[in-house]
């Protein structure tokens, strides 16, 4: 079965700005099925305009960002 667009279903999503992109936490279900947390970069092109980006590795600034975030999706994990 494909990927359908409209079966998934975003429940929760806060991001984190920095000077040079943005990190998003997001909990997703995907056409009713298990609750599954999702971290993703977008990063700050020439002119401004964000382009996704691969999450690859982590800064410690980034890591303590994101713990919040984090932890406040959890709930909407239930």
């Amino acid at each position: 079965m494909p990927y359908n667009a409209s079966l998934d279903e975003s429940l929760f999503s806060k991001s984190l700005e920095t000077e040079t992109d943005r990190l998003t936490v997001s909990v997703y279900s995907y056409n009713k099925g298990a609750k599954k947390l999702q971290i993703s970069r977008e990063n700050h092109g020439p002119e401004g305009e964000l382009r996704f980006a691969k999450l690859g590795r982590l800064t410690k600034e980034e890591i303590t960002g994101l713990l919040p975030l984090i932890q406040e999706a959890i709930p909407h994990m239930d």
